[in-house]
Parts: structure tokens; sequence; C-alpha cells
């Protein structure tokens, strides 16, 4: 037996658990996304029905009982359209069609309807920043300046010394996967921009048609019945006039010229009215460089009219001081309680807050944020305490659920995604060596989250009858479904158990944010308030004992703690000794 198995409970009863209509109860603005709980599927990753190596739909659609019996309200899918795969999907070829190695448009209706069937929700990835260099418009775009479709991507004259301007880009972006964020066409001799890789084109948003041709498409989805839309990276979708130089220092160079550009807030507000609108859908937006007053613009129908979006401030906070990703830095507690309670009292009653320590695009949320070794599953459990607890839409990424970890990569073949085989050349090609490279990749790539889901311990956990497309985390053999499941008090138990506890708790969806003790080194408490009811969460972020004492300004006359990773006494919150990433959470009356 693991440590901490046998040691916690959720106890979703109690006065806030026994409201029985919300709407009566409080004076609250109920959406059902707001009370939703978001469960994100890598579909590659998920599970593969027909031994090819690679996930499928018919794979997610194989394990919607999981789903259901896990408690999830809605399923994010990752890209399943068709697309020839430079980036996991992100370079979309054709958005009314689904990738050959997924499945068929068929697969893909069932699913949909499987999922509806258990009150399960979908939203799919909106990628309208860009295509794939494939798609028919840009593949019409390049074959003539004169090309009806030239204008719906981003073309400029170079200023190098050869034709079109060949052998210096228009300016200095660069791309977020290194390099120039311009790439040469021999055949019309111009540069396009890039923003990702050179394999996905920027769409070209000032162009009416281009907007025209996404709203269409989106309609024709939701017209499908899917529930609404997570949009990638929709704050880079507005250039600034002239596309001038960036800062070289920035982190990314030319950012500020792309991230939330003059015209972003008209587009999304455009989009809102031309598709939106009168929907009962769910959108989050992904926006890596928006402000929280920027994110209030974004958001409601005082705004553009998101619902949410996904803010990257706290998930970068290990960044270098150069603000490159492929560098490491660190971070203190006090830091990241300041800025996740800086979005949770700079949303209240402006927006809606996304929930999220990790998806697709980071390494596992165990390994970064808690301890994926002698204490893997008393922080497994701390962190989704948190997650379940802050005021926002939480987001589980696959896997999260049984404490899964990033991968021990050993060699540079085990690496799979193009942002860390970019990052893997421009070290060889500067003398790192191997070990110094690895080092880094296994810390930051997104491969970390990519690697299969593991079902069971057997060869492949699970996932397939072939050989994967990405390798197997080697810890399957004892971090899997199978075993999760047959544990009571397993990870896995404990998320179904936060899950029920937060949609039996109105003061967990609903309650106003106080942080505690904002300077403590080791220790997370915060407050939830909805009316009467109060929620006291106490976390130690820490391997070692701190005490904890309430400060004196929290007054109670009883307390009851219904969440905790560790076996507890009858004590209450007025002072204890916190145990190696502890988990407290107490209803205060």
């Amino acid at each position: 037996m693991e440590r901490g198995e046998s040691q916690s409970s959720v106890d979703p009863s109690g006065d806030a658990g026994e409201v029985a209509d919300w709407a009566d109860a409080f004076d609250v603005n109920r959406e059902w996304w707001r009370e939703a709980v978001v469960y994100q599927i890598y579909p590659r990753s998920f599970f593969d029905s027909d031994g090819d190596g690679i996930g499928d739909l018919r794979g997610v659609e194989a394990k919607l009982d999981y789903l259901d019996a896990l408690g999830v309200d809605v399923v994010w899918l990752n890209p399943v359209y068709d697309s020839p795969n430079a980036d996991n999907g992100y370079d979309i070829r054709d958005y009314r069609a689904i990738m050959a190695e997924f499945g068929t448009m068929d697969d893909f209706d069932r699913l949909l309807d499987g999922l509806h069937d258990r009150d399960i929700r979908l939203i799919m990835d909106l990628v309208v920043n860009h295509t794939s260099d494939e798609h028919e418009w840009f593949r019409q775009a390049r074959e003539s300046e004169d090309s009806e479709y030239r204008d719906f991507y981003i073309w400029r004259e170079g200023r190098g010394d050869g034709p079109g301007g060949k052998g210096k880009p228009p300016n200095n972006w660069e791309s977020a996967f290194g390099g120039s964020a311009w790439s040469y066409d021999e055949r019309t001799e111009a540069y396009y921009l890039h923003l990702f890789d050179e394999k996905q084109p920027d769409l070209n948003w000032r162009n009416p048609e281009v907007r025209e041709r996404i709203y269409d498409m989106m309609r024709w989805w939701l017209d499908k019945g899917i529930d609404g839309f997570r949009m990638d990276v929709i704050d880079l979708i507005s250039k600034a006039d002239g596309l001038p130089d960036g800062d070289p220092d920035s982190g990314w160079t030319g950012a500020e010229h792309f991230m939330t550009g003059p015209r972003a807030h008209e587009y999304v507000a455009e989009m809102y009215e031309e598709v939106l609108e009168g929907r009962d859908v769910m959108t989050v937006g992904e926006m890596p460089g928006a402000s929280i007053e920027q994110a209030q613009q974004y958001l409601g129908p005082d705004g553009d009219g998101l619902n949410m979006v996904f803010h990257f401030e706290h998930v970068t906070l290990d960044y270098g001081e150069s603000g490159d990703r492929w560098t490491v830095g660190e971070f203190s507690l006090p830091e990241f309680k300041r800025v996740l309670s800086k979005w949770q009292n700079g949303l209240h009653g402006e927006g809606w807050n996304s929930v999220y320590l990790g998806n697709h695009d980071w390494p596992r949320m165990l390994s970064r944020f808690g301890d994926d070794g002698l204490y893997r599953i008393e922080s497994a459990k701390m962190l989704a305490t948190m997650l379940f607890t802050l005021r926002g839409t939480p987001y589980v990424y696959q896997g999260d659920e049984i404490g899964m970890t990033n991968f021990p990569f050993e060699r540079e073949s085990q690496v799979q995604d193009v942002s860390a085989r970019n990052f893997v050349q421009r070290k060889r090609e500067e003398g790192w060596e191997t070990d110094e490279i690895l080092e880094i990749v296994s810390y930051r790539s997104r491969d970390n989250a990519r690697t299969p889901m593991q079902w069971d311990d057997s060869e492949n956990a699970g996932f397939t009858e072939g050989e994967p497309w990405i390798p197997v985390n080697p810890n399957h053999d004892a971090v899997n479904v199978a075993d999760a499941r047959a544990r009571d008090d397993s990870i896995w138990h404990y998320y179904r158990e936060l899950i029920e506890f937060r949609q039996a708790t109105p003061a967990a969806i609903y309650g106003d944010y106080e942080l505690l003790l904002p300077d403590d080194p080791d220790v997370y408490a915060y407050l939830r308030t909805l009316d009467d009811d109060r929620l006291l969460t106490v976390l130690n972020f820490d391997e070692g004992t701190p005490t904890f004492s309430l400060p004196g300004s929290v007054d109670y006359d009883d307390a009851e703690c219904v969440v905790h990773n560790y076996a507890i006494d009858a004590e209450g919150p007025q002072s204890f000794e916190m145990r190696p990433y502890e988990a407290r959470v107490y209803e205060l009356d």
C-alpha cells in the first residue's frame, strides 16, 4: 500500500450540501458552466480502440462509463479535425472533417450522443488564429499573389537583398516554438507569418471574408449539437498596424504587438454577436498574455461575451528571468498565492475563472506543484482540494485523477513535441550536452502530459495492443486506473468525492474568496463565503510540518472538517500542526 492510502475523507453532506434549490436559497447568478467540472481529453493518448498505437474517438466512447463514474459534467476534447499533425492536431487542414487516425464523423456523432445520454456536455477546441499550410485556403493563397485566398493570410516582403526581400524577415517577431515567426515562400517570393510552427500560417482576421468563413464553421459545429468551444490562443488574432519590431528582451519577441492586439476585442465581440449570442453554450478563451483588465473586457454580456478565460500568470511563475519557457526559475508560495488571489478577486463580479494547474500544454501538475515521489498521493489530493475549492470552473486533465507524473526522458528519440524538438536542436547547435538538454525537457516538455493514459499495469498500460505513438510512463505498474479504482481511499476516489462535494456545496462554487496568511511560506489558506455559509481551506504546500493558526479576525461557533487527506481527530481549525502536503476544508458555523 502506498503512502496516503486509507487516510483521507471527503464528506459531501452537511448543511451546505442539504440545499435542494440554490435559486431559492441564495442570491446567485446560476449558470451550468459555473457549476460544472470539466475533464480534458487528449484523444491521441486516451485509449486506442484499434491497436494502431494512437488513441481515437471510439477509444473515448469506450470509456464513457468511466467518465460517468468519476462524475464530470463536461468533456473538453482536444482537436480531432483533419490535420497533417505537425502540431498534434493544432494545424487544421479541414475544419469540417475528422482526422483519419481518430476515426470518422459517424464516430464523432456517436461519441457526442453517448456523452449526452450520460448528461455530459462536450466542448471542442476552436483553433482559428492559424490553419495548416495544407488547408485549401493556404494552398490556394500560395499559388499566386492574385489568388482570391491570398488575403486570407499575412504576407509581407522581407528586408533582405533577395527577391521579395529574401534573407531577412519583415520584422523580428519570434515563433512560440523558436526561431523567426516568418517563413519564405519560394513560389510567390514573399514571407508569411506563423506565430507557431511554419506549417501553421496565421489567418488574416482583418479580412471580413475570413471571419465569416470561421463563424459559419462555428455555427455548423454548434448545430451538430456540441456545447461550446475552448478557443485556442484567441487573444493573438489581431496584429498591430504595420507589424513593427518587438522588444527582443520580452521573452517572446513581438508579443506586445499581437497579444490582445488593436482589434482583438472587436473580433471576439463580433464572434459573440454573429455566432454565440442566444445559444446556451460554454466558451473559454485561452489568453497567454491577458491582464486582469483585458480579461474583464473579454468576459460577460457587458464585455465581449465569453464565459471565462485561461490566463497563464500562475503557470509561468517558474520561467527563468528571460521569460523563456525553456528556462527554469523558482518561485515562492507567497508569489503563487498573490497571483491566484489577484485573479480570484479581480474577476469577482466581472467574469469567471478557469481553475487549472495543467493541461496538454504543460508538464504534469503533480510533478510541478506537488511531490511526485514519497508524497505523490498526499500532494495529489492536496492540489485537487485546491482546484475544487477555489472560485471558478475546475479543469481536470486526463490522468490527474490517478496522480500521473512527468515522464523520465532518457533519450532524445523519446521526444515528440515539436516545440521540445526545436529546443533540442537549438541546444545541440549551441553545444549543450545531452544530459543538460534532457534535464530541461524532462521538467518542461509538453510530452509529459501527452504520454498514454495509464489504465492498468499491463505492458502498454492498457492504452493499446500495438506500439504506442509516444512512450508509456514506466511507473504505470503502480500508477493506473485499475489499481486506483480498487482502493477506496485512492486519489481517484478522492477526486470523485470532491466532485460530489463541490456539486453539493454552493459556497464552494459561488462563495466570495478571502486570502488568509498571505506571507506564510508553506501554507495556503482562504475563506469562501456565501451568505451565512463559510468554508475554510487550509493547504500545506511543503513536505515539512508547519503550524497553522487561524487569524483572530475569523470567528466561528462550531466547525466541521468535511475534506481531509489524512486521518484527523476532532480538533478544530484554531491551531494545529500540519503534515506533509496536508489538506483540510472546514465548514464554519
